[in-house]
């Protein structure tokens, strides 16, 4: 039975393998989890948020280059872990310049200011600026460098980069979450629904019909409303709600499959409820939860994203796709479209990739 279950898992295999969507899809979500993981480390803005922001390079363009000078925050034992999966807390303050020049113990910059009017000087002492036993060259490569905006910046003067690549992060948890809760109440529900029957399962149709009879968004939106604005609580309030579908198919399934030889073997060894459906037939009916679940990671991104662009999702200055939308959705007719367009196209290829990969594991696990 052991060798036949191997078999089986091994011929999906070879079929999702044989789907060239499917495999571009999951080596994408690979490396945007990597990203995700590691985005402090791979992001030029590396402080918690990627939130430092320079009002006078205000939506630059792609490849916008300029001197920045940094100057040092308060020194501070933080956690290296930390700071690297949860930013720099302490990176202290960026100062675009257009020039500098040092005067004995004294440097004087002159900020950047664009096409306008040079602006004033600048002056910072240098012994109480920057870390002592520091010499002139070894402050100009430490603290005053080129930096190249890859993305651009937003209206606020941030790296549009940074901001992307850290909200990778919100869109990825708010699916695993969301699509953890869904499968935990939808399987537990789903499945005392179709083993047992009778009232239970009139109930349980009950509550699964009125809830679908809401629309998704409306619902979403009147718990979050009702826990909350709030990062966790856009997670809790969107698992909530995508529940009911996997609960559906599970039902549907156990129904089926609760009436098969092995079931009935198991009833007749005295196994307890509860051990046949955790160790015999939910087993036998993950194939469809899988795809499902699939669909409902793309869902979770979409709704988030919604309700970011609503703003009652992640609140500033955590930066999230669809807050990042609403930001700058005004600026497509202003010529500077790209400042929609990026988060808009990380949304739609994240989404897409969770599609196909969904469709190329209906395809591998169809036992037709």
């Amino acid at each position: 039975m052991r060798q036949q279950t191997n078999s089986l898992a091994q011929l999906a295999l070879q079929k999702f393998k044989k789907n060239t969507w499917g495999v571009l899809s999951f080596i994408f979500i690979i490396l945007c989890t990597l990203l995700a993981i590691f985005a402090y480390l791979i992001a030029p803005d590396d402080s918690e948020n990627a939130n430092q922001m320079h009002l006078s390079i205000h939506s630059k363009p792609p490849g916008f280059q300029v001197e920045m000078l940094k100057i040092p925050g308060q020194i501070s034992e933080e956690n290296l872990f930390k700071e690297w999966f949860f930013g720099e807390q302490n990176s202290g303050t960026e100062i675009p310049i257009s020039s500098y020049k040092f005067k004995t113990d004294t440097l004087s910059v002159i900020p950047y200011s664009g096409d306008r009017e040079q602006a004033l000087a600048k002056e910072f002492v240098v012994s109480k600026t920057f870390p002592t036993k520091l010499s002139i060259k070894e402050i100009e490569k430490k603290y005053i460098q080129s930096k190249t905006f890859l993305l651009g910046t937003d209206k606020y003067g941030r790296d549009l980069l940074s901001r992307v690549l850290i909200g990778t992060r919100i869109s990825l948890s708010i699916g695993f979450v969301a699509v953890f809760i869904s499968l935990i109440i939808g399987i537990s529900l789903g499945a005392l629904a179709g083993y047992f029957g009778g009232k239970i399962d009139a109930a349980i149709m009950w509550l699964i019909n009125v809830t679908w009879s809401i629309p998704t968004l409306l619902l979403v939106i009147a718990i979050t409303l009702a826990l909350g604005k709030g990062f966790w609580q856009v997670f809790i309030a969107v698992g909530l709600t995508m529940w009911v579908e996997v609960a559906r198919v599970v039902r549907g399934q156990v129904k089926s499959v609760k009436e098969m030889q092995y079931v009935t073997a198991a009833r007749a060894l005295g196994f307890k409820n509860f051990r046949i459906i955790k160790n015999h037939i939910l087993p036998n009916i993950m194939a469809p939860v899988i795809v499902i679940s699939a669909a409902n990671f793309a869902a979770a991104i979409l709704i988030e994203s919604g309700l970011s662009f609503l703003g009652i999702g992640a609140q500033p200055p955590m930066p999230s796709w669809g807050s990042m939308i609403k930001d700058h959705y005004s600026y497509i007719i202003l010529g500077k479209a790209y400042l929609a367009i990026v988060p808009g196209l990380a949304i739609m290829s994240l989404v897409m990739a969770f599609m196909l990969i969904g469709n190329a594991l209906r395809d591998a696990l169809d036992v037709k």
